[in-house]
């Protein structure tokens, strides 16, 4: 298998990430009921974020903690989603490709999730 080298192989990545989210009932009503995310625009947007994360690209201006902190706030993240969510990307990077940016794009994604727990559970405790 061949390491990612370019947004076709993002692509793959995030695509079939997205099929294991949202064939698994854990989590996948986050994406279906809670946000009701819309594939043809998200998919392009995480690949640029990945793009510019791995390849430094640019292009990505969102602000992804209070993306996240605003789900939180129409339905908890809890650490097993989070780790529901880790599972099916590595997954999604295993089954497709191997090598450093691979290995770059785990350890981000660990660095991402917990960072989120982090901040949902500081603003968990401003509302009490």
């Amino acid at each position: 298998m061949n390491d990612v080298q370019n947004q076709d192989d993002l692509y793959i990545i995030v695509g079939d990430f997205y099929k294991k989210l949202l064939a698994d009932a854990k989590i996948s009503y986050i994406f279906t009921d809670v946000v009701k995310i819309k594939l043809e625009e998200h998919l392009p947007i995480l690949v640029t974020f990945w793009s510019q994360a791995i390849f430094g690209t640019g292009g990505y201006f969102n602000n992804l903690t209070q993306i996240h902190l605003d789900v939180n706030m129409k339905s908890y993240l809890s650490k097993e989603l989070f780790e529901i969510w880790l599972e099916h990307f590595e997954a999604a990077i295993n089954e497709n490709f191997e090598g450093f940016n691979c290995e770059r794009m785990k350890n981000m994604a660990h660095n991402l999730s917990t960072i989120m727990q982090i901040k949902i559970a500081q603003s968990e405790d401003k509302k009490s």
